[in-house]
């Protein structure tokens, strides 16, 4: 049986996809990047009026260098059910309205940040998918809300070849190793740009993202921002891999000097400040404080997390060095910060911004959902180009319709009450997996792991190749269930457990 998330994840997401040129009556490419981004309530929207002939000619077309995708198993025998998002208007193109209640358009992701209105939830982080006009403004144009532009600083910048590494899976980034500093434009330079995009785009939100190397610097570049027109300035207090001391990381990771530069800034403009912290550092919240205490507007978190690789074909004239590490494999360390901040009392009222493995719309409402009120995406947006922005945008909107949600204000933070300490955790309790015979295929890959990394709480029949559950000896950890291939393993009830 096909397997449509691991079909649509070999799609290699080709650009003018041959497949969609081979099709009359639709855009599979589009319907089955659907499917990737955790959009699958939508993908049929796009083959609604494809035949079985279009769907072949398309998979002929394909030209993954394996074997093709199996476009016709993959659209047309699966369950792809329209959402209640309004009718598409026409095969290849969702409408930009939907709606719980009949007329609400897509303004209803609207929000606010640091005052600001934005369109929607999704901005660029300040890296390498923001580094000269014309980038960003293909990105307005596709439907991003706004930018934190690479960050713009005074010293001569001068980078290594190559820069990237990657640990992959398949075709995609588990993890991005990237070794880039910061804009190698001259500063005057990038402050026309932002000072061009603010006056072209005047909906969209315009941040600069700035660092200096003392507190001069830090207020001119500041002012700058603000002279260009610019809707806020992030204090980048947190890139990993500088070549000057005192700089990046350097900052994050000093409360003192977050604290002086963040109030040196406040005292110079009327802009927001907006410090981004560093996650290499235990807790994050005596930084962040002291940019709360300084007059800090909001927070972004996180920078890149400071690592290494060992590909060859990734070293510098035969030299390796540590240098910033993020990707899908990073979200849940940078959701662990925003949480910090979140739950910090002292800090209530203090808005963010999360930064940190986010790929598609499920990602970004997670953060929303610890209180962010904004995300900002990098990594897959080098992976996989502005595109997935009609996803992100539309994945939000199908949840919230059928949720009933008309405001992404209303889920802001709404998950904080069900994070708690170990201390607060219930141990009383227990939930024994339980296995769905029929998807079982009799691998046994859940006896190992029990055998070896649990509780010997699993039998396997070799005959009937069955996995039985041993109740007195399960203690509830669902190792066999996170290892289970074919999610044949589920929950049962939850119960009280037995007196020692």
């Amino acid at each position: 049986m096909l397997h449509i998330h691991e079909e649509a994840a070999r799609c290699l997401l080709c650009k003018d996809a041959p497949c969609t040129k081979a099709c009359i009556n639709g855009d599979p490419a589009r319907a089955i990047r659907a499917i990737r981004f955790d959009n699958i309530k939508n993908a049929s929207r796009w083959i609604a009026h494809c035949t079985d002939a279009d769907l072949e000619r398309a998979e002929q077309a394909c030209i993954h260098y394996d074997q093709p995708i199996r476009i016709r198993e993959l659209l047309a025998g699966s369950p792809l059910p329209a959402p209640p998002l309004g009718e598409c208007n026409n095969a290849t193109a969702p409408s930009s309205k939907y709606s719980p209640k009949g007329g609400a358009e897509r303004g209803l992701l609207a929000i606010t940040f640091c005052g600001i209105h934005c369109e929607n939830p999704f901005f660029l982080a300040s890296s390498a998918v923001c580094t000269n006009y014309e980038m960003v403004a293909r990105a307005f144009e596709m439907g991003w809300a706004g930018v934190f532009y690479k960050t713009i600083c005074k010293q001569d910048i001068r980078e290594v070849s190559p820069r990237f590494d990657a640990i992959k899976e398949g075709t995609s980034f588990a993890g991005f190793r990237n070794m880039e500093q910061l804009s190698e434009n001259p500063y005057e330079m990038d402050f026309d740009i932002l000072k061009r995009l603010k006056l072209n785009y005047p909906k969209k939100v315009v941040i600069a993202s700035i660092m200096g190397q003392f507190e001069e610097e830090w207020v001119e570049l500041a002012q700058m921002a603000e002279f260009a027109g610019c809707d806020a300035v992030e204090l980048n207090f947190s890139c990993p891999q500088m070549r000057v001391a005192g700089m990046g990381s350097d900052v994050g990771q000093d409360q003192e000097l977050v604290t002086a530069y963040t109030a040196y800034v406040k005292q110079h403009v009327k802009i927001p400040v907006i410090p981004k912290m560093t996650p290499n550092i235990t807790h994050m919240k005596e930084p962040a404080m002291g940019a709360y205490f300084a007059g800090a507007d909001a927070i972004s978190a996180i920078n890149t997390i400071k690592s290494i690789t060992f590909t060859p074909e990734a070293e510098v004239s035969e030299k390796r060095t540590v240098s910033g590490y993020s990707g899908r494999a990073v979200k849940p360390i940078a959701q662990r910060f925003i949480l910090e901040l979140a739950q910090n009392h002292i800090m209530k009222g203090l808005e963010l911004s999360g930064v940190g493995g986010i790929e598609t719309w499920r990602d970004a409402l997670e953060y929303i959902q610890i209180g962010c009120r904004n995300v900002q995406v990098c990594t897959a947006v080098m992976q996989y180009g502005y595109r997935i922005i009609d996803d992100l945008i539309l994945g939000l909107q199908t949840y919230m319709a059928e949720r009933g949600i008309e405001r992404l204000e209303d889920i802001v933070g709404e998950e904080l009450p069900s994070f708690v300490a170990p201390s607060g955790l219930d141990r009383d309790t227990i939930v024994l997996p339980k296995v769905d015979r029929e998807k079982c295929m009799g691998c046994g890959r859940c006896f190992i792991s029990c055998s070896d990394g649990g509780h010997q709480a699993i039998t396997l029949d070799l005959d009937s190749r069955q996995p039985h559950i041993i109740g007195t000896k399960c203690v509830g950890c669902h190792l066999c269930r996170l290892v289970c291939p074919t999610g044949a393993i589920g929950l049962s009830n939850r119960f009280k457990k037995k007196e020692k």
